[in-house]
């Protein structure tokens, strides 16, 4: 079955993150309690088509022909699952808490094709 890579996205500047930031810390603290378990649920329900959980994304360096540096992205975390479909990996992230309940602005999913010649 085809794999595939979701991103989960977002930026300290969004929107999202705005409002999350401005509640006051009991309502975040349910709210985030609330994302938790509406998460693992997630994860519950979709456990047949999870290759690997995946897990948050820190801090970033880039290397390249100018050599190592540190650089900021939108990039949150990451989990790799398996479906039939490229569409039917995506409708699995319909609705999903990152941005459903935490302030994440987006998930993008992605093909992993074979490696050519392998």
């Amino acid at each position: 079955m085809p794999k595939f890579l979701a991103i989960y996205m977002g930026s300290q500047s969004s929107a999202q993150s705005a409002a999350w930031n401005t509640m006051d810390e009991k309502t975040r603290k349910e709210r985030e309690a609330a994302g938790m378990k509406a998460w693992m649920d997630w994860m519950t329900a979709n456990a047949a088509s999870i290759v690997d959980q995946g897990g948050p994304l820190g801090k970033t360096k880039r290397a390249d022909a100018d050599g190592v540096s540190d650089i900021r992205n939108n990039l949150t975390g990451y989990i790799i699952v398996e479906a039939e479909s490229h569409e039917a990996a995506a409708r699995l992230f319909e609705n999903h808490p990152h941005f459903a309940m935490f302030p994440g602005e987006s998930v993008e999913i992605m093909t992993c094709p074979p490696i050519p010649g392998m």
